[in-house]
């Protein structure tokens, strides 16, 4: 198996650029598809992906053999491994996709203004996306499948981690698509400047989305002449208020730290109100001890992604919200407390894409929001925020007809 791992700029920018102009092309295509076509397609994807498995798992596992030689994070490798149930998982996902409604077509609203013309406001593809992302090779299937229903092509580009993974994956999807495998183009190119192409590539592809980390998402951003939807890092916070039910709020932390540490979701930093804390740092104390969880307390605004978190002490509610507008990344943030009020001002003035009461923030995830897969979840406010399924694929147009109506 081949990938271009150096090319000269000239060659790398002709290769994405031609690349991406076939996407557009096949976009095109994409269009006129109706809900049902669409549906087929990504059931032949489905299993095309099962009879694959023998190839991608081989695959995979040289990834991970090499990740493992070469000190790749415990983090990152746990991200790589495509186990037989998240391979299930990520294949269950594209038949859930195939399932969910389609959007591309959807009247937002509709105006008759008294001019006499009459507006309908819909949900139309945004053409061409393109998507970065690290580590996790399920990102290629999962935003594939949720492109191709929102009637976009995709451009993808994986990690040099994951390479081996991405070919296989990418390969059996082309099979699957036949006429239209130009709808998701896989570069394996891994020059960085492979990446600064994409992103200056205005007029082929309208929107690109990082998945990966703070460094990855901000040398997008400085060489992006396209937008950018931004994934920033995952400080998420649960704050224990004084109110809390402690068996409950013990449960809540060890599924948010422990369940999957290496998510951008799991807990990063737990906040104890002052009066609770005598009674209840003992016992997250004891608790961490027991399960091998580090605890620091001056990590504010530290990403893990491991058995480690940051303990601060707070002195009420109020004071929870101000930590965490300050620190957060505004991925996703809890409160645990019995008090309907605090926990009413908590999720009102949380300044996060996700904010919650009395649940584990290991919820963000469009699979759990009923989105099946996700592309990504958003800490921008604008166009999208949080996890990002179908909807957040598709942009609008205004759509006006009359009888021969002009303005006066």
């Amino acid at each position: 198996m081949h990938f271009d791992f150096i090319m000269d700029n000239i060659a790398i920018q002709t290769k994405i650029r031609s690349m991406a102009a076939a996407a557009r092309a096949a976009a095109a295509d994409l269009r006129r598809l109706s809900t049902e076509e669409k549906n087929r397609l990504l059931s032949g994807v489905a299993k095309a992906l099962r009879g694959d498995y023998a190839a991608i798992a081989e695959a995979n596992a040289e990834d991970v053999r090499i990740a493992k030689e070469s000190g790749l994070s415990s983090a990152m490798v746990d991200r790589l491994t495509l186990t037989p149930q998240r391979f299930e998982s990520m294949v269950a996902g594209v038949e859930y996709v195939a399932e969910l409604p389609d959007p591309v077509g959807e009247t937002i609203w509709t105006r008759e203004r008294p001019s006499g013309i009459s507006i309908r406001k819909v949900r139309e593809p945004f053409g061409v996306v393109a998507v970065v992302f690290e580590s996790r090779p399920n990102v290629l299937v999962d935003t594939a499948a949720l492109c191709l229903k929102a009637g976009n092509a995709i451009v993808l580009r994986g990690g040099k981690e994951a390479i081996r993974s991405n070919a296989a994956l990418a390969a059996s999807l082309s099979r699957a698509l036949g006429s239209l495998s130009a709808a998701v183009q896989f570069v394996d190119i891994l020059d960085h400047e492979a990446v600064s192409e994409m992103v200056r590539a205005v007029g082929l592809i309208d929107v690109a989305i990082p998945r990966g980390g703070e460094r990855l998402i901000r040398a997008m951003c400085e060489a992006a002449l396209i937008p950018v939807l931004k994934h920033y890092k995952g400080v998420c916070h649960t704050y224990v208020d004084d109110k809390a039910n402690l068996s409950m709020a013990l449960s809540i932390i060890d599924n948010a730290k422990r369940q999957r540490p290496s998510a951008c979701n799991a807990l990063e930093c737990l906040l104890v109100h002052e009066n609770l804390a005598p009674i209840f740092l003992p016992m997250v104390k004891a608790w961490a001890a027991d399960n091998g969880v580090t605890l620091h307390e001056d990590g504010a605004g530290v990403e893990y992604l491991a058995l480690e978190m940051n303990v601060a002490k707070v002195a009420d509610h109020r004071a929870a919200i101000e930590y965490i507008n300050k620190h957060s990344s505004g991925h996703s943030d809890c409160i645990i407390t019995e008090d309907a009020e605090r926990a009413a001002e908590f999720l009102r003035d949380v300044d996060s894409s996700s904010v919650y009461h009395n649940v584990s923030t290991r919820f963000t995830d469009g699979a759990e929001f009923g989105m099946g897969a996700e592309i990504g979840i958003s800490t921008d406010k604008l166009h999208a925020r949080g996890p990002m399924g179908l909807e957040e694929l598709t942009t609008y147009k205004y759509l006006i007809s009359g009888d021969g109506v002009v303005r006066p």
